[in-house]
């Protein structure tokens, strides 16, 4: 009898869904049943070596120092507060790098499209020679070939009796809270909170009268005055130790050492002349009838490119730049060749070397990096998204 037309077909592989389907299922089982044998593997490996898994090594006393610690630390702590100091480091120069080679990156990249030939041309060579230089070989440049090399305490390049450069690091004047500290914290929220309520009653003015009001300088006079009225009626936040010479080193204040001024120096370097092809290239973008409107309108050239030109070209800024703090938050790992305690150095390398740990200890590292990665991603695509046109 022949099958009538319209008639429910019954499973077949010749329909793709079928065939969809039971590729997914297969996939499914493949996976889950290869996790589940490199799990078992392991475990029965680990058991015939006699090597106890888990993380009950993490309460266990450390017993080395480490050169580097924002947080108090002496020998006899756990592995867990190494772990911290680890992250602590690595977040530090993360911070700082980001910082350091944003701001780099843009001059460079608007140096770039300098019509004076001079600022161009020299633009262009720290762009074409930093970023095809591997950012191992900088960093290993700066720290034996330059920092090494200095003074020593002794013979420290002394900045105003303040600022001390030496083959140990800079130090400087620490500071530590004051009784005036609660109270200028309380005045700098209050000029933040002052502040964004002037700007956006200067933005309401000017979309409504058209009439511009000067927040830059009135939202400087409030940032500055507000805590300069709580340093006054309460005393300094902050009181500053000057750093002294003793013996063969400096005693107080606080001290940079050359294995984290090599590496913030080179991946800040380095980033910053990928940044800066992406601020060239968004400047590029963005249509020279922008440029002309602006001109015809008054504008100088300052105004012209912070108020028009960079504002429109921060969406195409913006995806590639989140991949390069991606990849300068992931370079820091690199601070293990000239031995920086952050996480790769200090905990991947010292802490699995005394307790054989390594698969607990190389999967909390590589966590704590995929948590930094996506905690950057995250912030860069709600920026992105808070930034984008509206298109009506």
């Amino acid at each position: 009898m022949q099958n009538q037309i319209g008639a429910p077909k019954g499973l077949s592989l010749n329909d793709p869904r079928v065939r969809a389907w039971l590729f997914q299922i297969l996939t499914i089982v493949f996976v889950v049943g290869l996790g589940w044998y490199l799990f078992h593997n392991t475990q029965t490996n680990l058991q015939h070596r006699g090597i106890t898994s888990g993380f009950d090594f993490l309460d266990r006393s450390a017993g080395f120092g480490i050169a580097q610690h924002l947080i108090p630390y002496v020998e006899s702590d756990s592995y867990a507060r190494v772990f911290v100091i680890g992250l602590l480091n690595t977040l530090l120069v993360t911070f700082i790098g980001v910082i350091l080679a944003t701001i780099l990156g843009f001059i460079i990249g608007v140096a770039r499209l300098s019509p004076n030939w001079m600022i161009n041309k020299l633009a262009t060579v720290y762009v074409e020679t930093f970023r095809n230089i591997p950012p191992l070989l900088q960093i290993l440049f700066w720290y034996f070939a330059v920092f090494l090399t200095l003074p020593g305490p002794r013979g420290s390049i002394n900045i105003d009796d303040m600022f001390f450069i030496s083959n140990r690091g800079l130090n400087m004047p620490g500071a530590s809270m004051a009784d005036g500290f609660w109270p200028f914290v309380v005045a700098l929220v209050v000029a933040i909170a002052a502040i964004v309520v002037m700007v956006r009653l200067a933005n309401k003015r000017f979309d409504e009268t058209g009439v511009p009001f000067h927040k830059f300088w009135v939202g400087l006079a409030l940032f500055i005055v507000i805590p300069g009225l709580s340093v006054l009626l309460f005393g300094s936040p902050v009181s500053w130790e000057v750093p002294q010479l003793k013996g063969f080193n400096f005693v107080g204040g606080w001290v940079l050492i050359p294995e984290l001024l090599a590496l913030t120096l080179a991946l800040t370097i380095y980033t910053a002349a990928f940044i800066a092809e992406i601020v060239r290239s968004g400047i590029r973008s963005v249509s020279h009838g922008q440029t002309e409107a602006a001109r015809s309108l008054g504008l100088r050239e300052g105004p012209t490119l912070r108020k028009v030109i960079i504002p429109q070209a921060l969406r195409v800024i913006i995806p590639p730049l989140t991949s390069q703090y991606l990849n300068l938050a992931k370079n820091s790992s690199l601070a293990a060749g000239i031995g920086y305690p952050e996480m790769v150095s200090l905990f991947a390398g010292t802490v699995l070397n005394q307790t054989g740990q390594a698969i607990e200890v190389i999967a909390i590292t590589m966590s704590v990096y995929l948590a930094i990665s996506i905690s950057i991603s995250l912030l860069m695509n709600w920026y992105n998204k808070r930034i984008a046109l509206i298109e009506r």
